[in-house]
């Protein structure tokens, strides 16, 4: 497991549907779409000259690195409370949790008991149960 791809929050990039999902769609849409022969006839299509860039850097370079990166949204509180406060993840912030994380749990349910794994059993057990959700597919917001 890369430690760039814990959030500050305690997601995990690996199991979000941005890195798991779209990219990999991206690039199938992108070689599809070559293939068929719509770099040369993009530009005919409404939007098409936009579209096109967008897409072919989604396939190359992926749309989000992990906001430890620096992808994500910079505004992201909880990011630049960590950032401040120098902790790699939230949850062993002695503030944890904080009101920050209101509306994080509403709509990442398991986010809650992922970090209170982390906070408890360490970086060995949550990185298990990350990983075996990625092999399964899982996307974050599956789990409520």
């Amino acid at each position: 497991m890369d430690k760039k791809f814990i959030c500050y929050c305690g997601l995990y990039c690996e199991n979000c549907a941005v890195k798991a999902k779209i990219g990999p769609a991206s690039e199938t849409l992108y070689k599809e779409m070559k293939k068929a022969g719509f770099e040369g006839i993009i530009h005919y299509i409404p939007g098409g000259d936009g579209f096109w860039p967008f897409l072919e850097n989604m396939a190359q370079h992926g749309l989000c690195k992990s906001c430890k990166e620096g992808s994500g949204n910079p505004g992201c509180a909880v990011r630049k409370c960590a950032k401040e406060k120098d902790v790699e993840m939230c949850a062993l912030c002695e503030n944890y949790p904080c009101n920050l994380f209101d509306k994080f749990f509403e709509g990442y349910p398991i986010l809650k008991s992922d970090n209170s794994l982390f906070r408890d059993e360490g970086l060995a057990a949550w990185s298990k149960l990350q990983d075996e959700r990625r092999v399964r597919g899982f996307i974050n917001t599956d789990e409520k």
